[in-house]
């Protein structure tokens, strides 16, 4: 047989032929006088096992465990840990699916794009303040770090946020800090109104979202945070960490 004809005996195109050949699954057969492969019935049962244990999820990798002449992985092994594997697939789908079906049954998606439920819920209550400016840029960094937080830090950090904002009284307590903020968008770092952005800042920082060590302020995620908002603001959210510093290690401010 040539190529061609091989490839549709087993049902996959020449170029996976090939590509088993490259990766060694496949024996190559010994060339015509014509230059040609010359296929046999073996190449095409090796071939249909493969296309077989590929269709069941198995990699290539494993395939050629499978396949290997000498003390070759245990079929039943590899199946058995594919099954496993199957399984954990098939609970992440199933979790994930729940999170799809909380997002898609919600009034609206957040402007940040999916999101917990619980950050959904701070950012609910904090709905009214969408023409902040300010207030954008925090739901961003929220988001961020719900992104980013390793799970049990992300699961203390959404409480916090709960028991900080997802209320009216934390809202409007959100709502006085943006304002400040906002009023400092086109003010020098020194303006005197930006010691009181940041006392009220610091007053309503849920503590839970800052490292228990002392905060590093030439660190670089923090220079890349203060360089996002204008010189004023930056100081401002400076002066309330260094607030919050202070008050933690039990220096005055």
């Amino acid at each position: 047989m040539r190529i061609g004809e091989l490839a549709t005996a087993v049902g996959v195109t020449t170029r996976t032929v090939r590509h088993y050949h490259h990766l060694g699954l496949l024996p190559e057969p010994e060339r015509l006088g014509n230059g040609y492969r010359d296929y046999t019935l073996r190449h095409a049962v090796v071939l249909a096992r493969i296309r077989r244990l590929t269709e069941l999820g198995l990699g290539l990798a494993e395939v050629r465990d499978v396949l290997a002449d000498e003390a070759g992985r245990d079929l039943v092994e590899v199946l058995s840990e594919l099954d496993e594997d199957l399984a954990r697939q098939e609970v992440a789908i199933r979790e994930r699916r729940v999170r799809l079906r909380a997002l898609l049954d919600a009034e609206a998606l957040p402007a940040e794009g999916p999101v917990s439920p619980e950050l959904a819920a701070v950012f609910a209550e904090l709905a009214p303040l969408s023409d902040s400016p300010m207030a954008a840029k925090d739901r961003e960094m929220l988001a961020l770090i719900e992104t980013t937080a390793a799970p049990a830090d992300r699961e203390r950090l959404m409480a916090a946020l709960g028991s900080a904002f997802a209320t009216p009284e934390g809202a409007a307590r959100a709502h006085e800090v943006y304002v400040l903020l906002d009023a400092l968008v086109d003010a020098p770092a020194d303006d005197p109104r930006v010691a009181e952005a940041a006392r009220a800042l610091a007053d309503c920082l849920p503590r839970e979202l800052l490292p228990e060590a002392d905060i590093d302020h030439d660190d670089s995620f923090l220079r890349a945070l203060y360089a996002d908002f204008a010189p004023a603001q930056a100081a401002a959210v400076r002066g309330a960490l260094r607030i919050v510093t202070g008050q933690r290690s039990g220096r005055q401010s």
